[in-house]
């Protein structure tokens, strides 16, 4: 079930957003038209749960292309609810703006609630009685600064939404799209979900909220995270940036799997390297996209030496896959790219596979001896996923090399398609690798 907030522009709707909902996600600041995109965000009150859908400001008047745009992401969250809440300016007043959004929800058809907002002592209730001439019920007092009244506000957003049967989804795919501002992003997620579903402009860091996009391919269900672009820190310098920054971060460490995107133009970048790698930190499985690749592809050498360089530079060895999100080409590749690696993250190998593979392993190269005395691989198990994680028991813990576990974890990724995919392997001493397995 979802809630669309919608509203004038620096009515306080994302702070009421993010009250409602315990979470610090919507980006807010004392700019007004901060927030463009419509973002799902899940609340629950008294066992319900549906989701908050916080939009744009909308401005009738404004004549500015993003402006229409945020209208249009408004007005879809408005036919995708099934309950709209008016957020106003209880210290403003009533202003023309508001009668427009009125009209406008009168025309939905849906049940409406005005939260008078910016009522931060119990005194200045008085200024919502204003809003009774929206037509639209009694407007509750609330303070998304304070915290008051927004009980009672939860309580009728309950009492309005109809009952919820939707099945928990198993085998969720939690996909973040990140890169450098102006790859196409949010032009790629566009192509996915086969609609203008998040504003695409010329303008790098149009995108600022790390904006949840249901997506069903073939029976599999996922979530595209599309997130601002990041630039590097030193260039990062208005708090606006900063904190989508950090929410583009928080959006990778609640991702499964997460999607660099590059510009072709540029090939693979330094930063491009550098994001990969904080997906890489965050054990998300990872590729990267030459986007653009209609307005810059780049000779067969070129390529080559792109995907050799990440090979070499990137311990996961993720894919570096091309295509063009104005275009369509390729695009579905990569969601299918996504899903595979999505499920190598929650798969798990046999036992007998992985102890024939080990010892595959030890006959193409002989392990390490120190002092005389040789490192032996006695037994391997996968003991979790999410990322995948590998117990492989030896003689000795001592006597193995990083050089020869690189061996070990490159040919795993070979045998298993696992490139992109962060891996555990635990090298435990006999005796204490029984423990070990036990307490995993």
């Amino acid at each position: 079930m979802k809630v669309a907030v919608v509203g004038y522009p620096n009515v306080g709707k994302s702070s009421l957003v993010n009250r409602l909902t315990q979470r610090r996600e919507a980006v807010v600041h004392e700019r007004a038209g901060i927030t463009r995109d419509r973002k799902e965000i899940p609340c629950e009150w008294n066992g319900r749960r549906f989701t908050l859908i916080d939009t744009g400001g909308m401005d009738f008047l404004d004549a500015d292309p993003i402006s229409g745009s945020i209208r249009e992401q408004a007005q879809a969250a408005i036919n995708d609810a099934q309950v709209a809440l008016l957020v106003v300016d209880a210290k403003a007043g009533l202003r023309p703006g508001d009668e427009e959004m009125a009209e406008l929800l009168r025309r939905s058809g849906l049940p409406v609630i005005i939260a008078a907002n910016k009522i931060d002592v119990v005194g200045d209730t008085a200024l919502a009685y204003e809003f009774f001439a929206l037509g639209l019920g009694d407007p509750i007092p609330v303070s998304a600064g304070q915290g008051l009244g927004t009980g009672d506000l939860l309580d009728a957003l309950v009492e309005l939404l109809p009952e919820d049967d939707d099945e928990p989804d198993d085998g969720l795919i939690r996909l973040a799209v990140i890169g450098r501002p102006n790859v196409g992003k949010s032009t790629l997620v566009n192509q996915w979900m086969g609609s203008d579903r998040v504003i695409v402009s010329d303008v790098a860091g149009t995108t600022r909220d790390a904006i949840d996009l249901p997506l069903e391919v073939d029976g599999r269900k996922l979530i595209i995270v599309d997130t601002a672009g990041m630039r590097r820190q030193a260039l990062v310098q208005e708090s606006v940036e900063y904190y989508t920054v950090l929410r583009t971060q928080r959006a990778v460490e609640r991702a499964d799997v997460a999607i660099v995107v590059c510009d072709a133009a540029d090939g693979v970048t330094s930063q491009d390297m550098r994001m990969a790698e904080l997906a890489m930190q965050e054990h998300c499985a990872t590729a990267l996209v030459l986007n653009k690749w209609d307005e810059s592809p780049l000779s067969e050498e070129d390529l080559a030496y792109h995907r050799s360089h990440v090979q070499s530079k990137l311990r996961l060895r993720p894919k570096v896959l091309t295509a063009s999100a104005k275009t369509g080409r390729q695009v579905t590749r990569i969601l299918e790219e996504a899903i595979i690696l999505g499920d190598r993250m929650s798969g798990r190998i046999p036992t007998p596979q992985l102890n024939k593979f080990l010892s595959e392993v030890t006959q193409a190269r002989q392990p390490p001896a120190k002092q005389g005395h040789r490192l032996k691989l006695l037994y391997m198990a996968q003991i979790g996923e999410r990322p995948p994680r590998f117990a492989i028991q030896v003689n000795s813990r001592n006597r193995v090399t990083r050089e020869y576990a690189y061996f070990v974890e490159n040919r795993l990724r070979a045998r298993y398609g696992m490139d992109g995919v962060p891996l555990i392997i635990d090298f435990n001493e006999r005796g204490s690798g029984r423990r070990e397995l036990a307490r995993k």
